[in-house]
């Protein structure tokens, strides 16, 4: 049975192949882009069961307007996907004031008010799924991406507490955590200025493979759209995806090395407890 989605940041990478696919096969997506001339070509293929939407996510009124707009149009939408972000790199001295504030704006505020937005109309209609993606970054960090971690951590809690909160409506969420995978990420990202403090460090080392091509990505944007869309398919969706044999294997080493850690400090961790009360 065809589905409905609501999908946001559709101009490039996982959005715009995640829209194509679905209207190749049926599906009528609404997606939400800031450059509209980006989905001409799919709008003239498709005009019955292609919407596109201008949005600006930095803008918090447009977009509770939109996602109102959005459900009061359709009789129902089944998916609401959260996608659009970008990338910012450099140590966290090395960044201005106004990248942290987009970044922080557009990758966790943006995706938080959209959830935000969509739960009252799942609710309305009875349940529905949210894709909020994250990234293999909402589980480990490399030096350099401190505040695009931030925000990808941030909205991982975000979405687990949600989650939670909003299960007994039928609504149901999936974090995507895809490793570095070719969708244009490399050539969007934004690179603070580099301090001469910084040269010979861990941050540089990551720069450098960054700007010579040389840092690996080996994620298959089509294969994990395919994942993605056969996930959100099935009876039970899990609340985490990772994408790539890079987030699978720097996932579990992270996850590995933490409950190590935790488990060398479980009896400091209990002795921090209350005495029990003396009787």
């Amino acid at each position: 049975m065809a589905k409905t989605w609501l999908i946001t940041g559709t101009s490039s990478g996982f959005g715009a192949v995640l829209t194509a696919r679905l209207l190749k096969r049926g599906d009528r997506v609404l997606a939400t882009t800031r450059r509209s001339e980006t989905l001409a070509e799919l709008a003239s293929q498709y005009p019955q069961t292609l919407r596109v939407l201008s949005l600006d996510l930095a803008d918090s009124e447009a977009l509770l307007r939109t996602v109102d707009d959005a459900f009061a149009s359709e009789t129902r939408i089944d998916v609401v996907v959260s996608n659009a972000a970008y990338g910012l790199f450099g140590a966290a001295e090395e960044l201005s004031d106004a990248q942290i504030d987009r970044q922080i704006a557009i990758n966790l505020t943006a995706s938080i008010q959209l959830i935000r937005a969509a739960l009252p109309h799942l609710r309305a209609q009875g349940g529905g799924r949210i894709v909020q993606f994250s990234s293999e970054g909402g589980q480990i960090a490399y030096p350099g991406f401190s505040l695009y971690h931030a925000t990808k951590w941030g909205i991982e809690g975000f979405v687990e507490a949600v989650a939670q909160e909003v299960a007994g409506f039928g609504i149901a969420f999936l974090l995507v955590e895809p490793g570095p995978t070719q969708t244009g990420f490399r050539a969007a990202l934004e690179q603070a200025p580099e301090l001469e403090a910084y040269r010979g460090t861990p941050a540089q080392t990551v720069r450098d493979a960054i700007d010579s091509g040389s840092f690996v990505i080996n994620g298959d944007v089509q294969k994990g759209t395919d994942a993605i869309i056969a996930t959100v398919d099935g009876t039970e969706m899990p609340l985490r995806l990772a994408l790539g044999s890079t987030a699978y294997n720097n996932i579990a080493r992270e996850l590995e090395s933490r409950r190590a850690a935790l488990e060398a400090q479980k009896a400091i961790a209990l002795h921090a407890d209350r005495d029990a009360p003396s009787r």
